[in-house]
């Protein structure tokens, strides 16, 4: 997920406790999630770099935490079942917020933001590093903008193909979209419940019969062979991905929030990708994987130039991580595409898996050295 223009998202572990400190100090909330709600030590905290450590204590049925603005996710930890912890951190301005565990007897904790007083980190920077920082900024905005539209257009040829009920040509239009999708998967993730609608898999539903977007004609087309009766989830999917242009022709981004999208791109691959659920009918994983990849080093390529002068030992890492992570994926290529993904063994996933986790890890701190 990627918060447009509330906050900035970062990844650093240092700082101060919960509640205190000047704007430009790191504070640190701690959340703890039980069944029954998502509880922060602090209710109020002042403005500026935050650190939300979250903690499952226990909770079978609510594994994330996070903080949003009405509809809009600011920032959040998954995946945490009991036992586990983990960070996100957040340049947070002043407001009124909530923390939300879905699934929690009470889903939604009341947090409040004050306006801190005091210099800004990002006024010690030199002005090389900010208006590399700025030009990061612009460019990211250009480029989902310009996937999202991508989007729009090979939509709209799939799901002419989908109401045509030519199966063939469904399936050959398919993968287009997605790599348009997956590229800026995060971005779509921050606005409420418009990813469900376009990228749900049949778990995430409710029920099969409220099932929408890509892949629920996916089924359709790869494991049902029939397209009768998926007009209107076709048109539907074509009315979400243009609303989806509409939200991201206003956003705004901030570096961190570059910086931690990129990783949660990389965090899908090894949620959903790497296992085969994601395009559990196509096959089309290595696809997704592509684009999740693409995403997430477009965002580390616009926001390379700052962090080698703020950290140029993680700027050459997470670059040959990079590297590496598109050599691992270059023997599944096959012609203009990959081979089916069911034809990569258990081994070979291991070894993606292996791939994403060492360019996951060093990439993951980008967010707290650029937070602003």
């Amino acid at each position: 997920m990627i918060a447009t223009g509330a906050v900035a998202c970062g990844g650093s572990d240092s700082g101060g406790s919960g509640g205190s400190g000047a704007a430009g100090a790191k504070q640190i909330v701690n959340v703890t999630i039980t069944s029954k709600a998502c509880t922060p030590d602090v209710s109020t905290i002042p403005s500026g770099p935050t650190m939300f450590k979250v903690v499952n204590k226990g909770a079978d049925a609510v594994t994330e935490a996070e903080l949003v603005d009405g509809d809009t996710i600011l920032g959040e930890k998954e995946n945490l079942t009991p036992g586990l912890s983990g960070t996100f951190s957040l340049n947070v301005k002043a407001g009124k917020y909530q923390l939300y565990c879905p699934g929690a007897d009470t889903e939604k904790v009341d947090f409040t933001v004050t306006q801190a007083t005091g210099a800004t980190a990002a006024a010690t920077r030199s002005a090389e590093v900010t208006t590399a920082l700025t030009a990061a900024t612009t460019g990211y905005a250009t480029y989902v903008r310009q996937q999202v539209a991508d989007l729009v257009t090979t939509t709209g040829a799939f799901v002419t193909a989908v109401k045509a009920g030519d199966l063939d040509q469904a399936a050959k239009l398919y993968g287009a979209p997605r790599l348009d999708y997956e590229r800026i998967e995060p971005v779509a993730e921050s606005f409420g419940d418009l990813d469900p609608a376009i990228d749900a898999r049949v778990d995430d539903a409710p029920d099969e019969a409220s099932w929408t977007g890509f892949h629920r004609l996916e089924k359709a087309i790869f494991a049902d062979r029939s397209l009768a009766g998926t007009a209107p989830i076709a048109d539907k999917l074509n009315t979400d991905v243009g609303k989806l242009n509409t939200l991201v022709a206003k956003a705004t981004f901030q570096p961190a929030q570059i910086a931690n999208g990129a990783t949660e791109l990389l965090d899908e691959v090894g949620k959903t990708k790497i296992t085969g659920e994601e395009e559990r009918y196509s096959k089309l994983d290595l696809l997704d994987i592509q684009g999740n990849i693409e995403g997430a080093d477009k965002a580390f390529t616009l926001l390379e130039p700052a962090l080698k002068s703020l950290d140029p030992t993680l700027a050459s890492t997470v670059r040959t991580r990079f590297t590496a992570m598109d050599k691992a994926l270059a023997p599944y290529k096959e012609g203009t595409g990959y081979v089916s993904y069911d034809k990569v063994t258990q081994d070979q996933r291991r070894g993606l898996s292996q791939a994403v986790d060492a360019l996951a890890e060093p990439l993951s701190q980008v967010a707290g050295v650029v937070v602003s």
